[in-house]
């Protein structure tokens, strides 16, 4: 009788976890948009069965949150003694996760649990110790909190509607418009500066934002009106 073969062993697959499910969840929601997630198209992308997911997370609630604390974990930016330096460079980390994860801004506006990870306040801490370091305690410090976080959602929200709201020619059309009723009333200041809207650099502008910011956090940290 002849031996029988040994069987071959297939590939092993890799153990399901909350954390594998984030990130599966994450690159769903960045290549395919918060619509696109549902519990099917995760285990799909994972390649189990919808309900063995539920052995690990609650709920689709419970992995939105989840995909809002991971990407704000993903928050990275050096110590640097110049509170203000460490302002723009925080600024920037933040508008880069953003446009990184746009279905984020989404999350974090309609956001209502609590924070259950404290890698993903580690931003929130970052940007708290900088407005310290500049003179603010308490409730300045919070003012000031939410007026960089508001003004880097709301450009970043801007840059993005901008980028898929129609191709380039869509925006001069829209420009040539504008023109010409800010030209036919009385517009002045508008006509004045008009073509510069179609100059604008993002960067540039992000920018600018961030230096108004800071200095008037100077200004305030120093007690000048």
């Amino acid at each position: 009788m002849a031996n029988a073969q040994p069987k071959v062993a297939g590939p092993r697959r890799e153990r399901l976890t909350r954390e594998r499910i984030i990130e599966a969840a994450v690159r769903i929601m960045d290549r395919e948009g918060l619509e696109a997630l549902t519990m099917r198209r995760i285990g799909r992308e994972l390649g189990v069965e919808a309900m063995s997911l539920y052995n690990h997370v609650q709920d689709k609630e419970d992995i939105l949150d989840g995909i809002c604390q991971h990407v704000l974990a993903e928050f990275r930016v050096s110590d640097v003694e110049d509170w203000a330096e460490g302002a723009r460079l925080g600024g920037r980390e933040y508008r880069r996760l953003l446009r990184d994860h746009p279905g984020v801004i989404t999350l974090m506006t309609e956001r209502k649990s609590a924070f259950t990870n404290p890698e993903s306040l580690r931003g929130y801490e970052f940007a708290l110790d900088v407005f310290h370091r500049a003179g603010l305690r308490g409730a300045d410090a919070v003012k000031a909190f939410h007026a960089f976080g508001g003004y880097i959602l709301g450009f970043v929200t801007m840059e993005l509607g901008l980028r898929i709201g129609g191709d380039e020619l869509d925006h001069e059309l829209a420009h040539e418009q504008m023109a010409r009723l800010a030209a036919s009333a009385d517009l002045p200041r508008l006509r004045e500066v008009l073509p510069h809207f179609m100059d604008c650099d993002d960067d540039e502008q992000f920018e600018f934002g961030l230096d108004l910011l800071i200095e008037g956090l100077r200004a305030r940290a120093s007690g000048r009106p």
